[in-house]
């Protein structure tokens, strides 16, 4: 995907600086050439050994070298790259940035560059929201500076927030897309995210704890990677990604036929969190308390949208990914249901109320396939939404399935 593409990445002083290994190394599959400028920061945390050893290439990181500004490396440097990527991007860098500083080979390049700027902001989570960091954010936004991340989730300073570098796999997919060269570009993605609300009378409902988050992740990560994305969402207090078709409904059948009509797509994702059941009659006014009893609630099944959109068809999704939320025997349970159901992949997890999972800020979940179950590690909602958008991508290319 960035075949021949020249990628200047500056890495800053921050224990995710680790992390720009990673996103070396991916770069650098996808055909990408990497040159890297380690600020002195960024030396406490990894070694120019280390990056040296990965790019290939000289590692950059001193303003005043006889050999390189000689030659006027820094211009060179800032004009040579298709894209300047820095990552991490800490608070004092960003700064620096917005101030237009030009006080070390970094930011010296940064300003004497004419190529376009992406930033992965990495930082505690205080610093994140504090008013000065939030100024200098909005004047990078405001000067065409690309930002991905942070995410939320447990800090190496034993805080949590958002803050964290965004993951490798999520910083690559904004470089693609960077170059409109998403593994996406030209597919269709339909999700499902939230809860729905199945009315009993005008003040009451039923409902579930589903906070939205991983299917707003899952839709924002399939739009990177270049997808014409469609969130179909039942009530949840976020904000959609900016990048997606949103779609909000309230209740299961209102869901499904907004899904139906997002028809036809290539890749299916079925976050919600779907009511099973649904008042057989709905109230037209408030079920008052009485000295007869408790009132009578018929419930009957709602429609079920997994199930439907995996029937065999002209219309049917090349990949339909469903999700199992669990409480106990997740992989036995999980396993079953993708065989009921008809879908191809199942992501579950368990939502036991010990784990914090649902409505929560990270995710632990098993791939389903008809490979078998692949467990992967705790992580933030939006890391694991990077990692099941690029497996979709690469299924969906005619890779692993």
């Amino acid at each position: 995907m960035l075949e021949g593409r020249r990628i200047l990445l500056i890495i800053g002083g921050g224990i995710a600086a680790y992390k720009s290994l990673e996103l070396i190394r991916r770069l650098k599959e996808r055909g990408a050439s990497v040159r890297a400028i380690l600020t002195r920061g960024g030396a406490q945390f990894i070694t120019p050994l280390a990056v040296g050893s990965l790019t290939g290439e000289k590692v950059s990181s001193e303003l005043f070298s006889l050999t390189d500004e000689a030659e006027m490396g820094h211009i060179e440097l800032s004009r040579a790259a298709d894209l300047l990527v820095v990552a991490p991007a800490t608070a004092h860098l960003m700064a620096r940035m917005a101030a237009g500083l030009a006080d070390d080979l970094a930011t010296t390049v940064l300003l004497a560059t004419d190529k376009p700027v992406l930033v992965a902001p990495a930082m505690n989570v205080r610093m994140w929201s504090h008013a000065a960091t939030q100024r200098n954010l909005a004047r990078l936004a405001a000067d065409g500076i690309a930002v991905v991340g942070p995410n939320e989730g447990p800090m190496a300073c034993n805080e949590f927030g958002p803050g964290r570098m965004a993951e490798p796999a999520e910083i690559l997919a904004a470089i693609e897309a960077s170059f409109g060269a998403g593994p996406l570009a030209g597919r269709r993605a339909l999700v499902t995210a939230g809860p729905t609300r199945e009315p009993i009378d005008p003040v009451r409902y039923i409902a579930n704890r589903s906070s939205g988050r991983q299917g707003y992740a899952i839709a924002e990560a399939l739009a990177r990677l270049g997808a014409d994305t469609t969130l179909v969402s039942g009530p949840a207090e976020i904000a959609p990604p900016a990048a997606v078709r949103c779609v909000k409904v309230e209740t299961a059948g209102e869901m499904l036929a907004a899904c139906e009509a997002a028809l036809p797509v290539e890749v299916a994702v079925c976050a919600a969190a779907v009511a099973d059941w649904r008042a057989r009659a709905q109230a037209n006014q408030k079920i008052k308390k009485s000295k007869a009893g408790l009132p009578a609630l018929e419930l009957v099944e709602n429609p079920d949208i997994l199930a439907t959109l995996s029937r065999p068809g002209p219309r049917r999704p090349r990949l339909v990914v469903g999700f199992a939320a669990e409480t106990e025997d997740v992989i036995a349970h999980a396993s079953a249901k993708r065989a009921a159901k008809g879908c191809d992949w199942i992501v579950a997890n368990d939502v036991s109320p010990g784990t914090g999972i649902m409505g929560g800020e990270e995710n632990a979940v098993h791939l389903i396939t008809p490979a078998g179950a692949e467990s992967w590690e705790r992580a933030p909602k939006s890391a694991v939404a990077a990692r099941l958008a690029a497996r979709i991508a690469e299924t969906l290319a005619g890779g692993a399935s």
